[in-house]
């Protein structure tokens, strides 16, 4: 069984918002938050005024659009503690839910034997807590062999540890710049890279000291094949350690112009191999590995996830389903993207679980299936997404920007601008299986007919789902596909097939293809892949 792995499109107007926000951490209210709250002036004063509207304009976008938690059959909400919290960083070790606050510097949990919400553990330092609009992403959260805590702070360039037992914190300085991904190797190294970082950094933690950057060593990545592109456009996606070959896979990328995969070999203390991405694979950020050895990237540009054979170097994409219209407000329009983004591997079944940032979906894609389900998460935030009214609760995102699978089929999720954790129950029964064939052959301005097999083992409801890899949007581009029934209904312990006619124009190009078929509902959705083979 594969160890946990914690990883650490072209939009429209709204998505490319919500790339600059989570991944650079960049915003222009928390820029001018500075000069805006420096002082304290009279509320006649028009500064005064401009400073009570850019914290009301922050609280309405990243507060929580409302106090109510929501739930489906699969996916419960829970509100925070505190108010405005901002959770990002997750981490599920054992019967505790840990969760850092990036407004209020908290380090929180949720105890899932008690159902309950423990103490939030102030962090030290923590300047956002007192910038009425201010923050540090957190990008991620990992519990060692002890069980202390670990975190990431992009703000002061720093690495937490908090020690369980003592109920402490411990701060280390980084290089890194914008610290993100971690992961440790058999020893108990700590790994980690920065969002604007072209580095691995390696932590001994046994030489590491409280308050200093001691024990933390560097390493390099070559840049040769980035020539041309300017330097601060290049980053470290994250990285992944693969205990069983004692190496780190690290991702680096200009986004939307170029993607590499490096394997660092521990033993030989070098980078053995780099991959050059093709061009529609530039944003490659999410990164784990199955049982067999394969990586495993989400590309945070599109709607594509893709498998990495280590022993041939055969690439293999997939996609999500298309983005739903309930984000857009009814329309989903043409060049929407799901964003696949941080991807991990379940303890409990080898399953890979990834979140789609402006899909407001939980992802479960079983690598040996090849079945892909999919979790609506039921929060709604206008002001994250086109199309929608600001404050509007049926129209835009949740933000569930991270997320760490447990044990029994537990996986949590935090909602940054919705002041909630989630969790979805992967151990309740799916309502429908799928079953399609494995390839199909079709040539260009030719026709294929795909049976797709479905049967109920709840009641269902739904409507019929496509989605191809053609376009990074998962959407059909130059090629025709139609189902022979596009609702559907299957009793529970019955069965029906239905018929999908796909027809490529001459415009494809000749290649092999994935087309995701099934069907979903408002809540959940199942959808297996089918390769097609154009020629």
């Amino acid at each position: 069984m594969a160890r946990k792995r914690k990883a650490v499109t072209k939009s429209s107007g709204s998505s490319k918002k919500i790339i600059a926000y989570a991944m650079i951490g960049v915003l222009a209210v928390a820029a001018v938050s500075v000069a805006l709250f420096a002082r304290s002036t009279p509320a006649t004063d028009p500064a005064e005024e401009q400073r009570i509207k850019a914290i009301r304009d922050f609280q309405a976008r990243f507060c929580g659009s409302e106090d109510q938690v929501h739930s489906t059959a699969y996916v419960s909400e829970f509100r925070l503690p505190s108010e405005c919290e901002m959770p990002l960083a997750v981490e599920v070790d054992g019967n505790q839910v840990w969760y850092v606050s990036t407004k209020e510097g908290l380090l929180g949990s949720y105890n899932t034997a008690e159902a309950k919400f423990e103490k939030e553990n102030q962090i030290p330092s923590w300047p956002a807590r007192s910038a009425p609009t201010s923050f540090s992403m957190s990008w991620a959260a990992r519990a060692d062999g002890s069980g202390n805590i670990w975190f990431t702070d992009e703000r002061q360039k720093a690495l937490w540890k908090f020690n369980k037992s003592s109920q402490t914190f411990e701060v280390f300085s980084v290089p890194a710049n914008l610290p993100a991904g971690i992961d440790f190797d058999s020893n108990g190294n700590i790994y980690f890279i920065g969002v604007q970082s072209r580095s691995i950094f390696v932590g001994d933690i046994s030489a590491m000291k409280n308050g200093t950057s001691e024990g933390i060593t560097e390493i390099t990545l070559p840049l040769d094949g980035f020539q041309g592109i300017e330097s601060n456009r290049i980053t470290t996606g994250s990285l992944v350690v693969d205990e069983i070959n004692n190496d780190v896979w690290v991702s680096l990328l200009a986004f939307q112009q170029k993607g590499q995969l490096f394997k660092y070999d521990l033993d030989a203390g070098r980078v053995e191999k780099i991959v050059d991405l093709p061009s529609d694979l530039s944003s490659p950020v999410g990164m784990t590995t199955d049982a067999l050895g394969n990586l495993w990237v989400t590309d945070h540009g599109t709607s594509i996830f893709f498998r990495y054979d280590n022993v041939n170097g055969e690439i293999t994409k997939f996609v999500t389903s298309v983005a739903s219209p309930r984000i857009y407000g009814g329309t989903t329009p043409p060049n929407a993207y799901t964003l696949p983004y941080w991807i991990e591997t379940s303890p409990d079944d080898g399953a890979l679980w990834f979140n789609q940032h402006t899909g407001n979906k939980m992802a479960r894609f079983d690598p040996e299936e090849l079945v892909l389900t999919e979790y609506w998460i039921p929060s709604q935030n206008g002001y994250w997404a086109a199309g929608c009214l600001p404050g509007s609760t049926t129209c835009g995102l949740s933000n569930g920007l991270q997320f760490s699978s447990g044990e029994n089929g537990q996986v949590w999720f935090t909602e940054w601008t919705q002041n909630k954790v989630g969790r979805v129950d992967a151990n309740k029964q799916v309502p429908i299986s799928v079953s399609v064939p494995e390839s199909v052959t079709v040539a260009r301005g030719g026709v294929v007919e795909i049976k797709v097999d479905m049967t109920g083992s709840l009641d269902f409801a739904g409507r019929m789902m496509a989605a191809s890899t053609l376009t990074p949007t998962g959407m059909l581009g130059n090629a025709g596909g139609i189902f022979s029934e596009e609702s559907v209904s299957i009793a529970s312990g019955g069965s029906k097939t239905i018929s999908y006619t796909f027809s490529p124009s001459e415009a494809v190009t000749q290649g092999q293809y994935v087309i995701m078929l099934g069907a979903g509902n408002d809540e959940i959705s199942v959808m297996k892949a089918v390769r097609v083979n154009v020629v």
